[in-house]
């Protein structure tokens, strides 16, 4: 019998080493599940995932602060202080140590980026948004393109004319509250999108969201979403509603994008209306000046000066954080989004315009 535990006792270095590989097996299937999107859509994003949604909704939904936001600067002070006691042993020459440590380090890595996958980024890797809402695909025209960027311009001129200084001043909790409501009415729209409980906070990293050039996020471990509420007023209901989506199990961005705008427009808040129809416009005028800059600069001569001092003061809000930091999270989001199953990586975000042309087509507001 002592000779049975001898050798079912392993040592601590092994027992990580152990570990190390089950997991880097467990990670190599779970990226694996990209190649099998019905499977995923079926047994994870309508199966699982929607139960794990609920849990969080029960444990987190009733905090009035960001407990993700608390778990991340945590995390940051234990990656720090774990780097910092390899570098010790390594400048002490311990380098068995130092190699235990490494190990230990890395193994919880590991467990980090499993549990991402596992709690919510497996919905990287469901069907496509397209063929979930039975949206039909066609290659639209650049008359098509135009005829509906001329609609949401008019749109978001209307929209911003019956928005009063009242509205451009409204308090966090009153721009998050139609947010909620939008994402909820979405049911009528595609019942599977329905979450039982949406929910976007205020982050409390407002300053540091700014310097990376984020406007919010969603918080998987958690299942928070999070809202940069220093930003204009009238930014902040669209990117409420995005990082909603993300919370209803949406991981594409483009697709997020999509049912924020598809959410805010029909809301019956002005300035989450104005919001969603400001996001549009910008993504179908950039669409137009990449492939018709002529037709561009007649078309931006149709948004009303309102709605281009808007853009202005997004501009400038945004320029005032323009340094490094900025730029080494860009790069490092738009690699993040290519390992995802996004491959265009940043651009993913503009790929909403096929969603929004196969919507306005499916609705016969476009020929």
């Amino acid at each position: 019998m002592k000779k049975i535990n001898d050798k079912i006792n392993l040592s601590p270095l092994n027992l990580r080493l152990i570990l190390i590989g089950t997991f880097s097996i467990l990670l190599i299937l779970i990226f694996n599940l990209k190649n099998y999107p019905s499977f995923v859509e079926k047994y994870y994003s309508i199966g699982l995932y929607p139960y794990i949604r609920s849990g969080f909704q029960f444990l987190f939904n009733y905090s009035p602060f960001s407990i993700g936001d608390i778990l991340y600067v945590l995390l940051v002070i234990s990656i720090i202080f774990k780097i910092f006691q390899i570098v010790r042993h390594l400048v002490k020459q311990k380098f068995k140590s130092a190699g235990f440590l490494f190990l230990g380090f890395l193994l919880k890595v590991e467990i980090a980026i499993t549990a991402f996958y596992i709690l919510w980024a497996i919905n990287y890797f469901r069907q496509p948004a397209a063929q979930r809402l039975q949206l039909p695909s066609y290659d639209y025209s650049g008359e098509q393109l135009i005829a509906v960027t001329s609609m949401l311009i008019d749109s978001v001129n209307l929209s911003r004319e019956v928005l009063n200084s009242s509205d451009m001043r409204s308090a966090n909790e009153e721009i998050l509250e139609p947010s909620v409501k939008a994402i909820k009415n979405l049911t009528s729209f595609y019942p599977a999108l329905a979450s039982i409980k949406p929910l976007a906070k205020s982050s409390l990293l407002n300053p540091l969201l700014n310097h990376i050039g984020t406007a919010g996020y969603y918080n998987p471990f958690t299942g928070e979403a999070q809202l940069n509420n220093q930003m204009p007023v009238f930014i902040r209901p669209f990117v409420a509603c995005h990082e909603m989506a993300h919370q209803m199990g949406i991981g594409a961005e483009d697709e997020a994008n999509f049912v924020g705008f598809i959410a805010g427009k029909a809301s019956d808040s002005n300035l989450l209306k104005y919001s969603s129809y400001y996001l549009g416009v910008q993504e179908f005028m950039a669409e137009v000046w990449r492939t018709d800059t002529i037709a561009f600069r007649r078309m931006k001569q149709k948004i009303s000066p309102a709605v281009i001092k808007d853009l202005e003061t997004e501009k400038v809000y945004w320029m005032k954080y323009q340094g490094t930091s900025a730029k080494l999270s860009s790069i490092f989001y738009d690699n993040y989004l290519k390992a995802n199953k996004q491959p265009d990586g940043l651009k993913t975000y503009n790929r909403m315009i096929k969603l929004t042309m196969a919507y306005y087509k499916k609705k016969h507001l476009v020929d």
